[in-house]
């Protein structure tokens, strides 16, 4: 239905707001905290390693729990987080309140995609989870551009009050406008669980780790990269964020449109980026035209990352929507973390103009995972054939 696809995505925005929203701020945390933007990283890579570590184990414990009130609950925690997180606290407290919503993202992610698609057949379902997905989108070309550049002519806390508004903003419509909607048949753990035993859905997962890994070990440090790389300012990084969101947009809903199509080459046309985004970087030098071209590019490209992902692996294990989507959710922050620390860790070593060929690596082995579930795919196929001939 798609009314509950738009609250959805409507929470999404301040899921990934919440998440991300701190990408265009990391060098004013560094600076006032007085550490390097490594470890400032800290606030994003920990925030997808909780989510990495603990996504299916809490998707599978909530999973028999009324769906408004799942989705309530972790976005009043998200709202908390922002509170505290706009009175500047210490560090290590600043650390702790990032971590605690991580453990109900997922949660939240799977069960707005799963109310969103009820009742729907397979092709429409991927519609509406597109419209949900499209949250990524809409928060990348609104609420994270301007809460970064709100950050470079105010204060850097003004990110984390954006991200209260928006909080607070989703609660109010999930409240007001969706149903309680309890679960019908709660199908057990063990049901849930077969789905790992699957080598096409095990390939999907890595293809999913090594796709985001590629993304983010250069998106994650966005600010710092177009910065230090660059030559760009505060307020010319928010405009390129803004410029990443709107053509992001476009690019999810276009994505949504070719996964009813065919999942695969969708999947793989826009992780084609991963391995073109490194030379076009390069080559675009200081040239604010060509660089501005190649962050169109960069935002088409990357935009729909999650949406292809959880897409792809679902694809394997249909029947296994909720479950299959907290495990892409997990294995796609795992990948955040990865990608946030080996991009810190080039920053360190070489510069930050090095970050994208950390992606071109990953992006490679993505396309292998990619390949390689073809052929046991297309085995499976010639074994059916074959079997009732004999």
């Amino acid at each position: 239905m798609k009314k509950y696809a738009y609250i959805g995505c409507l929470g999404f925005i301040a899921v990934i707001t919440t998440e991300f929203g701190v990408i265009g701020i990391l060098p004013q945390i560094a600076e006032h905290y007085q550490i390097g933007t490594d470890k400032a990283g800290w606030l994003l890579s920990a925030f997808a390693l909780i989510i990495a570590l603990t996504g299916p184990f809490m998707t599978l414990l909530m999973s028999g729990f009324d769906r408004k009130k799942v989705m309530l609950t972790a976005i009043a925690i998200f709202l908390f987080t922002a509170v505290v997180s706009a009175m500047s606290p210490p560090f290590w407290l600043l650390m702790m309140v990032r971590i605690l919503p991580a453990f109900l993202q997922p949660v939240y992610i799977a069960t707005a995609l799963s109310v969103a698609v009820s009742g729907a057949d397979q092709k429409q379902a991927n519609k509406l989870m597109g419209i949900v997905f499209i949250g990524v989108a809409l928060a990348m070309v609104t609420t994270v551009p301007f809460a970064t550049w709100l950050a470079s002519v105010w204060i850097w806390e003004s990110s984390f009050i954006v991200q209260g508004i928006v909080s607070t903003v989703a609660l109010a419509v999930i409240y007001l406008l969706l149903p309680a909607m309890p679960v019908q048949e709660k199908k057990s753990y063990k049901s849930q669980l077969t789905i790992l035993t699957k080598p096409t859905f095990i390939i999907s997962t890595a293809m999913n780790f090594f796709m985001i890994t590629a993304w983010f070990s250069t998106y994650s440090y966005f600010a710092d990269y177009l910065n230090k790389a660059k030559g760009m300012d505060g307020t010319m990084v928010s405009y390129m964020l803004f410029l990443f969101g709107i053509i992001g947009v476009f690019s999810n809903w276009i994505a949504g449109k070719m996964l009813s199509w065919n999942v695969p080459k969708t999947t793989a046309l826009f992780l084609s980026g991963t391995v073109i985004m490194p030379f076009l970087l390069y080559f675009s030098g200081d040239s604010l035209p060509a660089n501005i071209i190649s962050i169109a590019v960069w935002g088409f490209l990357y935009s729909p990352s999650f949406q292809n992902a959880s897409t792809y692996m679902i694809s394997s294990v249909p029947d296994s929507l909720e479950f299959a989507n907290s495990l892409a959710t997990s294995f796609g922050n795992l990948g955040v973390t990865l990608g946030t620390t080996l991009g810190g860790w080039m920053i360190v070593a070489k510069g930050a103009s090095y970050n994208p060929w950390i992606g071109l690596v990953f992006g490679v082995l993505a396309f292998l995972m990619i390949i390689l579930r073809s052929i046991l795919e297309k085995r499976a196929e010639k074994e059916k054939i074959i079997i009732p001939c004999g």
